[in-house]
């Protein structure tokens, strides 16, 4: 691509001209502008969301006033109540008193950790133990307000103010103040410049404890889906949500008690304090009016220059992908040197591509046929191998020497169906488990079982791809399975015998091989073992599992082996 740019051709390089058109178009004022702008944008809403905290702070001073000063006597409160608490009638003497010379107050008491309060200005005794607010307090000692509807002392709706009172590092108990509700009826609201649709005070768990319009009123303009709770542990924060009736509002949150008490403010979501100003809002527009022009030189310039030629270049690559074909005719005219040389060498390349796959794709013919044909002579030796035997056997002169003879043909005729599978495959490297299993079990049966035997042969494949390392064990295994299990239903005189062969997955990646046999008949010769080692070499050949379940009349063996989903790595010996 830079060779264009550094050659004479200096006007023809299609680097030189995008660097010239984008050079007129985007000028660093269109940065500066947008960076000033985003600048004041966030400074204005910054500071319209500190004048919401503001007023949420000043409109909430009145309550902020009732509940700090609560904080207050239930701290000084805490540090007298040592003093009396061994005294019960001396305490609540006290907190009467003390509740009699401060009428905001209807409650003033002190909760041991056993939940029994008998010091409390109410002058009787009362069992807090199995109280929600109480075990939750002793679980977290730390001061906390709680919105009561039905205080279990006065019967009336509350606030109450929880201090916990500490002997020592020991937590001693708790001093309760109960503010009722009435009280927060008398407040006196300052004057505002704005006033929020609705105020509100809550707690850390988000449970309102004031409202300016009543619980009633206000609670339509709690938000819908977010929580209070989680922005107590902020300074202040200022978001926007839908309240309970669907409406669109603007909230802010300011503490009015450190970690106690937070107000909350709504707002219409088209408040002044957050709407920019027309002047604002059209010099917003300034920068992306410089970034459409922008945009639009420079794409006029890129299409005209090189997007539309690309295209074509594209267009040609994909056919030549597709089909195979090159293109007849080149780009054109007035093309920059950089497209001219990247066709010129797609064109180079394809040829090359197409003259190295014709010599593959020879190559790979001739290799598969040669393939075809070692499986192919494989297959005849072995079946040689056999007839060889078969004329062995038949001037064998003892029934032993037959009869291990015919095993060891059995043995050699599987190998040979192996094979035959592979090269009557056009995949060459893996087999149909099916086809080859129900090949070599037909094979055997239709030598060991004779005409009328009576004998029931069930045999159910699932079609499953093996390797031809895998496919010759497994037709090695099978075949031994199928000649011990004719030893035995050939001479079962009762039922006639019943032979079970079924090979179906066992999971994603496993299959599972059984065979099931009847044994109510006896050898006519006793083993020497060997087929059920056999047996047991070719299922650790396949990394395989064996189950043996032997019982009264029956035999059943298992196989279960993994069926390898990635070709086997290759060596050239």
């Amino acid at each position: 691509m830079t060779s264009g740019f550094f050659s004479g051709d200096l006007l023809r390089g299609l680097a030189f001209r995008v660097l010239f058109f984008l050079s007129l178009a985007l000028l660093p004022i269109g940065l500066i502008a947008i960076s000033q702008t985003q600048q004041i944008a966030g400074q204005n809403r910054l500071n319209a969301e500190l004048s919401l905290v503001a007023i949420t702070e000043q409109a909430a001073t009145a309550e902020a006033h009732i509940l700090q000063e609560a904080f207050g006597a239930a701290n000084a409160v805490a540090s007298i109540v040592k003093l009396h608490r061994n005294d019960a009638e001396e305490c609540s003497d006290f907190f009467r008193a003390y509740q009699e010379a401060n009428p905001l107050y209807n409650l003033v008491g002190f909760i041991p950790t056993t939940g029994i309060m008998e010091c409390s200005s109410a002058g009787s005794t009362y069992d807090f133990s199995e109280n929600s607010t109480f075990i939750e307090a002793l679980a977290d000692p730390s001061r906390r307000i709680r919105p009561i509807e039905s205080s279990t002392v006065t019967n009336r709706r509350v606030t109450a103010v929880i201090t916990p009172v500490y002997k020592g590092s020991d937590l001693d108990g708790f001093v309760v103040i109960s503010i009722p509700f009435e009280a927060y009826r008398t407040i006196k609201e300052p004057a505002l410049q704005m006033s929020p649709l609705a105020l509100m005070t809550f707690n850390k768990r988000g449970e309102i404890i004031t409202s300016e319009r009543g619980l009633d009123v206000s609670a339509d303009e709690l938000p819908a889906n977010v929580a209070l709770a989680v922005f107590t542990d902020q300074d202040s924060a200022v978001f926007e949500a839908e309240n309970l009736a669907g409406a669109q509002r603007v909230y802010a949150i300011r503490p009015i008690v450190k970690d106690a008490v937070f107000a909350v403010s709504v707002w219409p979501a088209n408040t002044p304090f957050l709407n920019p100003s027309i002047v604002t809002r059209l010099g917003a527009f300034v920068p992306i009016v410089m970034w459409a022009a922008s945009l639009i030189v420079a794409f006029w310039a890129l299409n005209r220059l090189a997007i539309r030629h690309i295209r074509k270049l594209v267009r040609q690559m994909r056919r030549f992908a597709l089909n195979r074909n090159l293109p007849q005719q080149t780009l054109g005219g007035g093309v920059p040197t950089e497209l001219v040389e990247m066709e010129a060498a797609f064109i180079n390349m394809g040829k090359s591509i197409l003259q190295d796959e014709a010599t593959l794709e020879d190559s790979l013919r001739e290799k598969n046929i040669l393939l075809k044909e070692v499986h192919h002579r494989v297959k005849n030796n072995l079946q040689l191998i056999s007839s060889i035997m078969n004329m062995q056997i038949r001037q064998a002169k003892t029934e032993d020497a037959s009869l291990v003879l015919r095993r060891l043909q059995e043995r050699i005729l599987s190998l040979a169906t192996v094979h035959k599978n592979l090269y009557q495959n056009d995949d060459l490297v893996r087999v149909d488990a099916s086809v080859l299993l129900h090949e070599s079990v037909n094979q055997l049966l239709s030598v060991g079982l004779a005409p009328g035997s009576n004998v029931k042969v069930t045999q159910k494949y699932e079609p499953i791809s093996l390797e031809a390392d895998d496919a010759a064990p497994l037709t090695l295994l099978v075949s031994e399975a199928v000649t011990n299990a004719l030893k035995y239903v050939t001479n079962d005189t009762k039922s006639g015998g019943e032979i079970e062969i079924t090979l179906d997955y066992d999971g994603p990646d496993h299959a599972k091989l059984s065979m099931r046999n009847t044994t109510g008949g006896v050898p006519e010769q006793e083993g020497t073992g060997l087929g059920s080692k056999l047996i047991h070499a070719f299922a650790r050949q396949l990394n395989g599992q064996t189950n043996v379940e032997e019982t009264e009349g029956q035999y059943k063996i298992e196989i279960t082996f993994p069926i390898p989903q990635v070709a086997k790595q290759v060596y050239d010996y």
